[in-house]
């Protein structure tokens, strides 16, 4: 049995081996040329554990150890750094470092989404892309009708385009709007096979089309939602999951007294964002959520109520995905224990139609 602490670049690997037969201890610089990797992998013979940080470099070599056989295990940066008591760091202490945690049985490992998982993660953000270019695109649009005067016009609506292509312009703002007008054209065609895609995704996982019963949340939230937060049984709380997502405040509290702060924003936001955008429209027809939504805008006004309705549906989603259940079940067991508190942010009460209990 080895054990193998890796530090990972782009051009190189740092390796500290240890051979847990004999105790010996074996560094050795990789570099990635050719298949020189994919040889010394393939080589070791023995069985062997890889140790390595979470890097944005780490999915190739990752899909590798796995088409090997080799197991690995990915801990969080901060955690393994917080492990090394000396100001010195370099490759090879990098390495060592995680060779010995992992030795120790003190290596924090984080959870890692499968290949199937890191695929849709990928379809979901490539689509996202496309729809911020397209947002560009229709500013650009709308910025050129307001200077024709078109204040009540779109600018990207058929209606708004119809307007915007017969108005005249200077030469050079019409050459800015056709080319404007045929690129947006091009990524609504882009976006829309993409969401095709993203619909068959989202019928094929049962997990996904249950969230799909929840009022506001579409095929892509859903989806989104199931990919990104994998494993729903990782999370011990609602608090737990809301953290893991940022939308939790910063504290600073001492000797008694609470300071709480903007939110930490430390999870996905891309997520984050899905939930911000779906949070609205479930709050117009979910009647717990618009009330509660109500009352956030009274107390602490309109941003902060914007985040306090995503938290809450996100929560409310991921009871759904771990007990395996639809929206109606979801009001049903709540109507039946009222009292209940476990992960309960967002349960609806009794006899008052869907109503939320803070979790």
């Amino acid at each position: 049995m080895k054990i193998i602490g890796c530090d990972l670049h782009a051009a190189q690997q740092a390796l500290a081996i240890l051979d847990c037969d004999t105790g010996e201890v074996v560094e050795h610089t990789l570099r990635h040329e050719g298949t020189s990797v994919r040889d010394f992998y393939a080589s070791l013979g023995t069985p062997a554990t890889v140790a390595l940080e979470a890097t944005g470099t780490t999915t190739w070599f990752l899909t590798l150890l796995e088409e090997l056989g080799i197991r690995y295990v990915v801990g969080h940066p901060a955690a393994v750094r917080k492990a090394e008591t000396r100001h010195q760091k370099h490759d090879r202490r990098d390495a060592a470092l995680l060779m010995r945690l992992t030795a120790e049985g003190r290596f924090p490992a984080i959870w890692l989404p499968g290949n199937e998982l890191r695929d849709m993660r990928a379809l979901l953000l490539h689509r996202h892309q496309w729809v911020r270019m397209r947002t560009r695109v229709r500013n650009g649009l709308k910025t050129i009708a307001r200077d024709a005067g078109g204040r009540q016009q779109s600018g990207w609506s058929a209606a708004g385009q119809r307007w915007l292509a017969a108005v005249p312009l200077a030469r050079f703002a019409a050459d800015r709007r056709t080319a404007l007008l045929t690129l947006h054209q091009a990524l609504n065609a882009e976006i829309e096979r993409l969401d095709v895609q993203i619909a068959a995704c989202a019928d094929a996982r049962s997990g996904t089309r249950l969230l799909m019963t929840h009022p506001g949340v579409g095929p892509i939230t859903a989806l989104a939602t199931d990919v990104f937060l994998g494993d729903p049984n990782r999370f011990a709380s609602g608090k737990a999951l809301a953290s893991y997502i940022g939308v939790i405040p910063r504290e600073y509290s001492t000797g008694g007294r609470q300071r709480l702060g903007q939110l930490t924003k430390q999870g996905n936001p891309f997520l984050r964002f899905l939930w911000c955008e779906a949070g609205l429209q479930a709050a117009r027809r979910d009647g717990e959520l618009r009330r509660f939504f109500g009352r956030k805008v009274t107390q602490k006004g309109v941003a902060k109520a914007h985040v306090a309705v995503a938290r809450k549906l996100g929560i409310r989603l991921w009871i759904m995905l771990r007990d395996q259940i639809d929206y109606q079940e979801f009001c049903r067991r709540a109507q039946l224990r009222p009292q209940e508190r476990r992960a309960s942010a967002g349960m609806p009460e009794v006899n008052d139609g869907p109503q939320g209990v803070t979790d």
